[in-house]
């Protein structure tokens, strides 16, 4: 039994995957049965290349290509939808999220999920690592996001995540989800726990999924998805 499945969407990361593949492997390697699913959004580099060499001598990975970029919201559904696990971890493939985090915010998702089935554990990139322009973005974009959403998360844009599969697939889809998994957790009754992790330096390469568009995007989102939460329904059952 695959005790996690990390899901990993990348689009043109030849230069860094590589790399990220082989940290996880070493975070989880002893103590937690694993697999690692990267889905390739339409690379044009040798990105796809890279991934199939290492599958050869790596059991533990498995690869999934998109025939053509579909976004990195899909990326990641496609690879939770392919999880052979009931536990997913989400990260970014550019190497910026620590893999060495994983563990903590798996083992705070499996001590407290039986009481709380749509619990969803982030990460909170408090000391980031990024450019003074997209750490301004992102604090205009999250402040707006808190303030109309209020899903009491510091740092939902940030690619490292814990929840439960089944859950996920039952969130309602669309174009960017993946930047709004706290609220729409929420919206089905359930709880975010924010945890610090460890942020890093982009090493190798460019952004491939940029920020130029997430603003005046983010905002039509946003509107979207409060739009989905004051039409929330939750009923809560029990078979007899």
């Amino acid at each position: 039994m695959i005790g996690i499945s990390v899901v990993i969407p990348v689009c043109n990361e030849e230069e860094s995957i590589g790399d990220l593949i082989k940290e996880i492997t070493q975070a989880l390697s002893a103590e937690y049965q694993h697999e690692i699913i990267v889905v390739d959004d339409g690379s044009t580099d040798n990105t796809l290349e890279v991934l199939l060499k290492i599958k050869q001598e790596l059991s533990t990975l498995r690869v999934i290509k998109h025939l053509q970029n579909s976004g990195q919201s899909t990326a990641v559904r496609t690879g939770v939808k392919h999880a052979k696990s009931a536990w997913i971890a989400t990260l970014d493939g550019d190497g910026q999220n620590d893999p060495a985090d994983i563990p903590n915010l798996y083992n705070e998702l499996i001590n407290n999920q039986a009481a709380d089935p749509w619990l969803v554990v982030a990460g909170y990139r408090k000391k980031r690592k990024d450019t003074w322009l997209k750490r301004i973005s992102s604090k205009y974009a999250n402040g707006i996001r808190d303030k109309l959403l209020r899903d009491g998360t510091p740092d939902t844009g940030c690619g490292l995540k814990v929840f439960a599969r089944d859950s996920f697939l039952d969130l309602p889809y669309f174009d960017h989800m993946h930047r709004y998994i706290p609220a729409l957790f929420q919206r089905q009754g359930g709880r975010v726990v924010s945890i610090e992790v460890n942020h890093r330096h982009r090493m190798q390469g460019i952004s491939k999924y940029g920020f130029h568009n997430r603003l005046w995007v983010g905002i039509v989102d946003i509107l979207g998805v409060r739009w989905l939460q004051n039409r929330a329904r939750i009923t809560k059952t029990q078979e007899l």
